[in-house]
């Protein structure tokens, strides 16, 4: 059994501050660092491009988790491992050839991610799901941080869990956007492996007990789940 596994996201960090922030991510409990990267085409915002991510790369010794926000995601594949990554998630909605995307980023000894947005049902995975490593449910729409959780994301990660299983998928199932404390334990028991957190943690007055307190209360909820099977 794996414990779940928190996953800042450095959208929410405070970017005149990056040194420390960096350092408190080091210091943390969090397996995995969230990397938001958007092209202002598929989402209505620019984030972070190969300076930023340089930067973490030279100083974040967590696992990086590149989440592609962008149309023609596989431009940008190969720099993904360049500058670190361990996973790359594209969009569903993104790619005329997802197949051929997934392949790719296999091939280059990645983690191979696909994201869906709220309004796409999880049953567009059905063909794909026995070649992904992880699928990235977002619980908000993507673009902006901060935005509110979306509470019929339970089911769909329920959902996706059954086809999962039923397709003998080793898929993680990744949730991201507006992910609170309160949020965590039925996520995990709705089948949920990665948690992304983002102004839940720098939001924080103290982010590494933020951090602390949502891997306790997700790990508490995975052992009672599997004591009870």
């Amino acid at each position: 059994m794996q414990n779940p596994i928190i996953a800042p996201s450095l959208l929410a960090a405070d970017f005149s501050q990056l040194q420390k922030e960096f350092a408190m991510i080091n210091e943390s409990q969090a397996e995995w660092l969230h990397l938001d990267v958007m092209d202002g085409v598929f989402v209505p915002n620019i984030s972070f491009f190969t300076p930023v991510l340089q930067a973490v790369q030279r100083y974040v010794k967590k696992k990086l988790d590149m989440h592609l926000m962008m149309v023609e995601p596989e431009k940008f594949i190969k720099r993904c491992f360049y500058l670190g990554a361990s996973s790359v998630t594209i969009h569903y909605e993104a790619c005329n050839h997802l197949h051929e995307n997934l392949y790719y980023i296999r091939r280059e000894g990645g983690r191979a991610g696909v994201a869906i947005n709220p309004h796409t049902p999880v049953d567009v995975l059905e063909d794909v799901i026995q070649m992904v490593d992880l699928v990235c449910v977002m619980s908000v729409n993507p673009g902006f941080g901060g935005q509110a959780f979306i509470e019929n994301t339970y089911h769909k990660v329920e959902r996706l869990k059954e086809m999962i299983l039923r397709k003998r998928s080793n898929a993680l199932i990744q949730v991201d956007g507006g992910v609170q404390l309160q949020h965590v334990r039925k996520l995990v028991e709705s089948g949920a492996d990665v948690l992304v957190a983002g102004t839940s943690v720098f939001g924080e007055e103290d982010p590494l007990h933020a951090i602390r307190q949502m891997r306790d209360v997700a790990i508490k909820a995975s052992l009672a789940m599997h004591n009870v099977r």
